[in-house]
C-alpha cells in the first residue's frame, strides 16, 4: 500500500550535498533546512505535543507565566492531553491534577483531551484511553515523517512509526504550547541491524534488553537509535513500539523504525491526515553500527537495579519471586497479553504467585475480553488468565510502573521480588525502595508466574 501524499513540501533552499539519516531528514524538513548534520542546533516546527496528568499542570503554569494568563495555545488541534499516570486513586493531589487538565482544555478548547470523570468504572468514560504512548498510536496521532514531543521520557515509543519522537521537560513544553517550536540539537545516529528469523520464544522486549545490555544505559546518550533489518521488518507495530519504547533506557534521544507496508496498514483506519515518510540515504553517516543474528538470541531479563544489568532468563532460574506484573507502555499492549496467554495456554497450569494484569488502554482491555487467542479453540485472553488463576485485568492506566500513590493497584508496598514487563527497575521504581524488579518479556513474565521463579519461557513453549 502506498503512503498518503502530503501537501507539505520538503525545503528546497539549495541542493543537498550530504547524505542524511532518517532523523536528520525529519528535523531538516521541520526546520526548513536543505540539510543538517549532527551537533547543529535548529528551531523545529512541532506537529504534535502530548502531555499528561503528571506534567501537564506544570507545563500549563509555565505557559501562562511566560505567555500571559490569557494567552492562547499555538494550535488547539496539535495538542493531545491524556490523563494516565495517577488515575485510580483516592489521592487528592493526583485527582486535582486531572481537574487542572480539564480546566485548561476547556479554557483553550483543546480538541484532543481524553478525559475521565467517573473513577469507579472506567468503562463509563468513553473519552478515557489510558497509557499515553499506546493511546497516541491507537488514536491516530503518530504519523511517519512528523515531529512528536511529549512530557514523558517514553514518548520515544512513537518512533516506531518512522517519525521523530522524544520526551521533553515541562519548561520546553510550556514554550511549545505557546510557540509551536522547539530548539533541538541534531543527534548522531546509531544503527542496529537485526537479521535472522525470530524464534517463537522471543519478543521485542528481549531484543531491546539485549541491546541495552550491550551498549549500557549511557551507550546512546543524546543519540538516535535506528532499527533496521529483516527481523525488524517482520515485527508488527506493537512490537516495534516496544523496541523504540526503551531507547531512553540506553540514554537515547529517539528511536526510529523505517515506515513500511506494516506501518501504512496500521495507520489506514486511524488517521486521515496526509504524511510523507523519509528514509536514511544509502550513504548516510552513522556513528556506529551494531549487527545481531536474532535467531541465536535467548530470552533475556534485566536484573535489579538497572535496565542494562543483562542476564539470560535461564541463568536466573534459582531466583525466587513474589509476584508478576504485566502492563505499562512497554508491556501492556494487546500483543503483550496475547503472548502471556500463549504461555499460560501451553502450560495448562495455574500461577504460583500473584499475577497482576494492567491493560495499557481501554482498547487493550476490550481486546483481552474479545480477541480469541490463536490455538485456543476460541478462548479469549481473559478466559485463559482466569483459568490460570491470575488477578482479573484491572482498569487501564500506567498502574504501578512508576509506583504512584500508596493505594495504586499492584504497587510494591513491601520489599518483594517482582518479574515485570515494565521498563525500569531502579530502587523504588514500582513503589518500595527495597523492591527487586526483574525486567522481562511477557513470555518470560508468564513463565515465571507459573513456577514462582525467574523462568525461561522455552520451558513451556518448546
Amino acid at each position: 500500500m502506498a503512503p498518503q501524499q502530503t501537501e507539505r513540501k520538503p525545503a528546497a533552499t539549495g541542493s543537498v550535498k550530504n547524505a542524511m539519516t532518517m532523523t536528520e531528514k525529519i528535523l531538516a524538513r521541520a526546520s526548513e533546512k536543505p540539510e543538517l548534520s549532527p551537533g547543529e542546533n535548529v528551531w523545529v516546527d512541532v506537529d504534535v505535543l502530548m502531555t499528561h496528568d503528571v506534567c501537564g499542570p506544570g507545563s500549563f503554569g509555565i505557559f501562562k507565566k511566560e505567555f500571559g494568563e490569557n494567552a492562547k495555545v499555538w494550535d488547539r488541534e496539535k495538542i493531545v492531553i491524556i490523563p494516565d499516570h495517577y488515575i485510580f486513586t483516592t489521592d487528592e493531589r493526583a485527582n486535582r491534577n486531572v481537574d487542572i487538565l480539564r480546566d485548561f482544555c476547556k479554557e483553550q478548547n483543546i480538541k484532543y483531551f481524553y478525559d475521565i470523570k467517573d473513577l469507579s468504572d472506567f468503562k463509563v468514560n468513553p473519552d478515557y484511553k489510558g497509557v499515553c504512548h499506546v493511546a497516541l498510536a491507537q488514536e491516530g496521532h503518530c504519523r511517519p515523517g512528523e515531529v512528536l514531543l511529549g512530557t514523558d521520557s517514553h514518548t520515544c515509543t512513537a518512533g516506531a512509526f518512522g517519525q521523530f519522537a522524544t520526551g521533553i521537560g515541562n519548561t520546553d513544553a510550556g514554550f511549545v504550547l505557546g510557540a509551536g517550536k522547539i530548539l533541538l540539537k541534531v543527534p548522531p545516529t546509531l544503527r542496529f541491524v537485526m537479521d535472522g528469523e525470530m524464534p517463537e520464544y522471543l519478543l521485542a522486549k528481549d531484543l531491546i534488553l539485549q541491546i541495552i545490555g550491550e551498549i549500557s544505559v549511557s551507550g546512546a546518550t543524546y543519540k538516535s537509535m535506528e532499527f533496521v533489518g529483516s527481523t525488524v521488518e517482520s515485527l508488527n507495530m506493537e512490537e516495534r513500539m516496544t523496541l523504540c519504547n526503551m531507547v531512553v533506557e540506553a540514554g537515547g534521544k529517539n528511536g526510529v523504525v523505517p515506515a513500511d507496508s506494516t506501518t501504512f496498514e496500521y495507520l489506514k483506519d486511524k488517521t486521515s491526515k496526509p504524511y510523507e515518510p523519509v528514509y536514511s540515504d544509502e550513504k548516510a553517516r552513522f556513528l556506529s553500527e551494531y549487527r545481531f543474528d536474532v535467531s541465536k538470541l535467548e530470552p533475556m531479563v534485566a536484573k535489579p537495579h538497572s535496565p542494562d544489568n543483562r542476564a539470560l532468563a535461564r541463568e536466573c532460574k534459582d531466583v525466587k519471586i513474589d509476584r508478576v506484573y504485566i502492563g505499562s507502555c512497554t508491556g501492556g499492549k494487546t500483543e503483550d497479553f496475547l503472548a502471556a496467554a500463549k504461555v499460560f495456554l501451553a502450560s495448562g497450569k495455574k500461577v504460583k504467585v500473584p499475577t497482576f494484569l494492567v491493560p495499557a488502554t481501554q482498547k487493550v482491555w476490550m481486546d483481552i475480553y474479545a480477541l480469541p487467542v490463536p490455538g485456543s479453540g476460541g478462548k479469549t485472553c481473559s478466559q485463559i488468565f482466569e483459568e490460570a488463576g491470575c488477578d482479573t485485568p484491572t482498569s487501564p492506566s500506567c498502574g504501578a510502573c512508576l509506583g504512584g500513590p500508596r493505594d495504586t493497584y499492584a504497587r510494591l508496598n513491601e520489599p518483594q521480588v517482582c518479574v515485570s514487563t515494565t521498563n525500569r527497575n531502579f530502587p523504588g521504581r514500582m513503589g518500595h525502595k527495597e523492591g527487586q524488579i526483574y525486567l522481562a518479556s511477557p513470555f518470560t513474565a508468564a513463565a515465571s508466574a507459573l513456577t514462582g521463579y525467574v523462568t525461561d519461557p522455552r520451558d513451556f513453549l518448546q
